[in-house]
């Protein structure tokens, strides 16, 4: 059996990230097309029939066409093993975009040909860059009208402050594609349109004497501007790539897969695979060392006929074995993994073995919240996921007084899932809870979960509560005497201030130098 550390070799486990309608689920289904997980575009291989593409499994995803919660989904291609980390798309799950980053070796972000860099692109940007993740470039939607390619590199080079280093080029402009340069062996690779994109999109290689008969114009201007990119020397450099001052850009069509498989074979032949992960101390645990991973997501009722809850583990060293027992670190108990399987949205099917960088899908895993460790000797501890900053407060009461055993069920899981952070005065308790959130959305999501999932009908009411501070137990008593000032403490014990304005906040802060309120570790990264 070979080691750990060659088997993560073959691993490459990258996220996907983007502004709303950028096209980021499209590509993802199409990753899965070349990489033959799915027969057709938007009908996966599993138990002999048709079913939909499973990226998207929510019930509120599929009614409003975005992404809103991260899935895992697992795929050979070539002879590598890819682990397709798919965010969410809108700015209010920031946080759980964040959590899915710490998963990932590396990511592609995709940008509209005709918006470019978005406000969302921006901020998740500055997470990968706070992971230090290399960054790939994918410029879809290109057979629709949009900007010019060049003026798109500008503007990734001016607002990302890195380097966008074309790997493939568009011939043909926005709106009128005809295929795409490969810069790395200077031929052209031709497209022809599939039925709706629902086969891989048919390539000729042309040469480029070839290329100047068949596109006349169109190969003319886009020699002008390879030219000119040779000059100025954008040119693609692994060891710049990996230490995220360059990113390597590719232009294509998901929709119509034109460029898809090029991208596809950069994520195998420049992302990195998986290296030793560091610890809490700062020292990295060896990829051949005994199994150790940790939780970046928890998930319920992904399946509603089972009422299930998953936690996805991301293998940092050593051979994960089902029905290995491993040890929790937080509660130092033994956990059993009988229940592991990868997680293809709703579809599943039971593993038996995961290397490091591989996600795995622990059912049932309770008392296992996100962030938690889990390793066979000697124990490890890795650094914390840092928390987001809640900009959005509102008080929640369960409509039929009846149903408030579900309701405080219901509150209870979406806390640990970090859906939202939900807040209890001490002298409420669960009567009341405050539900905290970095988007407003989060708590459509909370109460259309509370309802539909937990049978618990939910009033959402507004508070005048603008400004969130993490405070201590000595500090409370002074801070819940004053106006304009309350205290709210989570389920494992962390305390918030919370002020109704930045100005009062600064006030109390001038006044009262010596009252614990820090700021969170990733405030502003999602607002």
């Amino acid at each position: 059996m070979r080691p750990p550390s060659e088997e993560a070799a073959r691993r490459r486990t990258f996220a996907i990230i983007s502004h709303p309608d950028a096209g980021k689920t499209t590509l993802t289904e199409k990753f899965l097309l070349y990489g033959g997980a799915l027969q057709s575009a938007g009908a996966v291989k599993a138990r002999g029939e048709r079913r939909r593409v499973t990226s998207d499994w929510m019930e509120m995803e599929q009614k409003r066409g975005i992404s809103i919660t991260s899935t895992v989904l697992q795929f050979p291609y070539r002879d590598s093993v890819l682990n397709l980390l798919d965010t969410p798309g809108h700015r209010d799950f920031s946080e759980d975009t964040y959590r899915v980053l710490a998963a990932a070796d590396a990511a592609v972000m995709v940008l509209d040909a005709a918006k470019g860099i978005e406000p969302q692109t921006l901020k998740l940007f500055e997470v990968c860059r706070e992971r230090n993740l290399p960054l790939l470039t994918f410029i879809n939607k290109w057979d629709r009208p949009g900007r010019d390619p060049l003026e798109l590199l500008d503007q990734i080079e001016a607002q990302l402050d890195i380097v966008p280093t074309p790997v493939t080029w568009p011939v043909g402009i926005p709106g009128d594609f005809r295929g795409v340069v490969d810069r790395g062996t200077s031929t052209y690779v031709r497209f022809t349109r599939t039925a709706r994109g629902a086969t891989e999109a048919g390539e000729k290689v042309r040469t480029f004497d070839e290329a100047a008969a068949e596109e006349g114009e169109a190969w003319a201007a886009a020699t002008d501007e390879l030219a000119l990119l040779d000059e100025v020397g954008a040119h693609a450099d692994p060891e710049r790539f990996r230490k995220g001052e360059v990113t390597p850009v590719f232009f294509g069509s998901a929709l119509t897969n034109f460029g898809v498989r090029l991208l596809l074979d950069a994520v195998v032949d420049l992302a990195p695979s998986p290296l030793p992960r560091d610890d809490i101390a700062g020292l990295p645990r060896p990829l051949d060392a005994p199994f150790s991973a940790f939780v970046f997501k928890v998930q319920a009722n992904m399946d509603p006929s089972h009422r299930d809850r998953i936690a996805f583990v991301r293998v940092c060293s050593g051979r994960f074995e089902r029905g290995m027992v491993v040890e929790h670190g937080p509660s130092g108990k033994p956990f059993a993994t009988k229940y592991a399987h990868s997680v293809f949205g709703q579809e599943r099917d039971t593993i038996e073995e995961a290397w490091p960088g591989d996600v795995i899908g622990l059912v049932n895993a309770t008392g296992v919240t996100v962030g938690d460790a889990l390793y066979v000797d000697p124990p490890v501890e890795f650094p914390r996921l840092p928390e987001f900053a809640p900009e959005h407060f509102v008080v929640a009461r369960v409509r039929d007084t009846g149903r408030f055993k579900q309701f405080r069920r219901g509150i209870a899981q979406l806390d640990e899932e970090g859906v939202v952070q939900v807040l209890r005065d001490q002298d409420l308790g669960d009567q009341a809870p405050l539900l905290a959130a970095v988007g407003p959305m989060q708590f459509e999501v909370a109460s259309h979960r509370l309802e539909h999932e937990f049978g618990a009908p939910t009033e959402l009411s507004p508070t005048t509560w603008r400004v969130a501070r993490r405070t201590d137990e000595a500090s409370t008593p002074a801070l819940r005497s004053m106006h304009g000032v309350a205290v709210y403490a989570r389920a494992e014990g962390t305390r918030y201030a919370l002020f109704e304005s930045p100005y009062w906040l600064a006030r109390v802060e001038g006044e009262h130098p010596g009252l614990v309120l820090e700021r969170l570790v990733a405030e502003g990264t999602a607002g």
